[in-house]
């Protein structure tokens, strides 16, 4: 059926009148309930990367707007909002949090003095919703099916938007880009997508459950269903709101990580190894040499590669990693308390540029955390990470007691070897 002929029919259940653009997304969001921020974020150590820009004569106040409007929704997260499903109005304004998260990278990459126009992006998602109600709507009690098979048409079919590989497409990570591009990461797409649901919620025009079935492979579109007709299968593909947020900050905390080689590892577990590579004033080759390693030469060589960039500053290349960004993604996470190994994850990037002491924090309060937290059966991969973590403390309280260094000049020791991305 076409778009003409499917307006026509919905003629007389939207003219029981669409709410204004701006005052539905007021009263989606006013809905939302506010709670206090947790205890956790508040007894964090230092987070650096705004205060070390700025000692290095790095602009940082659109960065640190963004970063506060980021932590102002994600205070709103309650343990039970945080645990609803994104297509459920309560608690945090995912898509709002999601533009801030993008305004602040674009503030941290590029010139620009001019900040991200988050309420613009945010009419232009109210924009579908309504452009939906206008020219997809189906008739009034029209199967559940039906009306979903609408959505799924305007948005992946008449709207284009599909599904990008991060690694090729950083800019897919991004709502705002998503939106303009209409392409996007699973993440992303089910942000819209859900988006979409709850305004028309709010409009009236949704008069059963809808959940929203998160893909898990690297192809797969974020689909919907009615909730009524979910089997025990679908359980594993609902998305929490708090989830979704881990999920688009852990995609850019990836694609961005410094250190690419060796994707079959863990992040930490490649940093890590960087970091016992390149570690003191001897050259990679001639620490391997002497050590009797068993790293490859792959390994040595793009350890040298990614030291030598960090050394540069090399940092928009995603497929090579982005410094920045990566730091920028950690914090979040940590301020989101998304897990104890982001504490330590965050701890070996610190690690690499030259935050000794704040490394050593994060690194203290990761034990103290994952010690008090429920252990699980331990596997192969986790027992490195653990004698990896405890090498890094080891490694780090020696650099700290070693006679004649100083902090003086840690602020600015790292970003001022290339205080400009370009």
């Amino acid at each position: 059926m076409s778009c003409v002929a499917l307006s026509a029919l919905t003629l007389p259940h939207a003219s029981s009148g669409l709410p204004r653009k701006a005052s539905s997304r007021r009263s989606l969001r006013a809905e939302s309930h506010s709670c206090t921020a947790s205890a956790a974020a508040e007894s964090l150590p230092r987070l650096v990367l705004h205060d070390s820009l700025d000692e290095a004569g790095v602009e940082t106040k659109l960065a640190r707007d963004a970063r506060e409007g980021f932590v102002k929704q994600i205070q709103r997260l309650s343990r039970i909002g945080g645990e609803a499903s994104i297509v459920v109005r309560v608690g945090a304004d995912l898509a709002r949090a999601a533009l801030q998260i993008a305004a602040e990278d674009d503030s941290l990459i590029s010139h620009s003095s001019v900040p991200l126009p988050v309420d613009s992006f945010i009419e232009r998602l109210d924009d579908l919703s309504m452009e939906f109600c206008s020219l997809y709507m189906p008739p009034l009690k029209s199967p559940p099916e039906v009306f979903i098979g609408n959505l799924e048409r305007y948005f992946y079919v008449h709207k284009g938007f599909h599904r990008a590989d991060a690694m090729s497409d950083a800019r897919s990570l991004y709502l705002h880009s998503a939106l303009t591009c209409r392409s996007g990461s699973a993440g992303i797409l089910s942000l819209i997508y859900s988006e979409i649901i709850k305004m028309l919620r709010v409009y009236g025009f949704l008069e059963f459950d809808v959940e929203v079935h998160f893909p898990h492979d690297l192809s797969s579109l974020p689909r919907g269903y009615q909730k009524q007709k979910s089997q025990s299968s679908d359980q594993s593909h609902i998305i929490t709101t708090k989830s979704l947020l881990v999920k688009i900050l852990r995609d850019l905390k990836d694609t961005f990580w410094p250190f690419q080689y060796d994707r079959a590892t863990s992040l930490f577990i490649r940093a890590a190894h960087a970091a016992n590579l390149t570690f003191g004033s001897r050259s990679v080759g001639e620490r391997h040499y002497n050590s009797g390693g068993s790293a490859s030469g792959f390994e040595i060589a793009s350890s040298k590669a990614a030291h030598h960039r960090i050394e540069r500053g090399v940092w928009t290349i995603a497929r090579f990693g982005d410094m920045r960004r990566a730091l920028a993604a950690c914090e979040r996470l940590v301020l989101l308390d998304a897990g104890h190994e982001e504490l330590r994850d965050y701890a070996i990037l610190l690690y690499h540029c030259g935050f000794y002491e704040v490394c050593l924090q994060f690194l203290k309060l990761y034990q103290s955390t994952k010690d008090s937290c429920c252990n699980s059966r331990p596997d192969k991969m986790k027992e490195l990470e653990e004698d990896l973590t405890l090498n890094l403390m080891a490694r780090v309280n020696l650099i700290l007691g070693e006679e004649g260094w100083s902090k003086s000049d840690v602020s600015t020791k790292y970003w001022g070897r290339s205080p400009e991305p370009w």
